[in-house]
């Protein structure tokens, strides 16, 4: 399912028009994105969790040469923790 169709499918289901439909869609993505951003996790009861994983900093090889290290640094990460009505339905 693209972008779009999610769209199409939540004007439908709403009874929205297609721009206000994405328009809302847009707003959720971005507040989903500030509260990231701002390291705050984001729970929606019955779907599940974003959340900020962070991992630290390693030693890699670079796959061109192997005998080369490279040093990978930390990072942040957006991660998901599916809730139990998501992995109840999907099961």
């Amino acid at each position: 399912m693209t972008k779009q169709d999610l769209v199409n499918a939540i004007a439908s289901s709403a009874g929205l028009t297609k721009k206000a439909a994405g328009d809302a869609l847009e707003a959720v993505i971005g507040s989903i994105t500030g509260e990231l951003k701002k390291g705050n996790n984001v729970t929606i009861t019955g779907f599940g969790t974003f959340r900020v994983s962070a991992r630290a900093a390693r030693t890699g090889v670079n796959p061109r040469n192997p005998s080369e290290k490279i040093k990978i640094p930390a990072m942040k990460l957006p991660a998901f923790k599916a809730g139990k009505s998501l992995k109840d339905a999907v099961r």
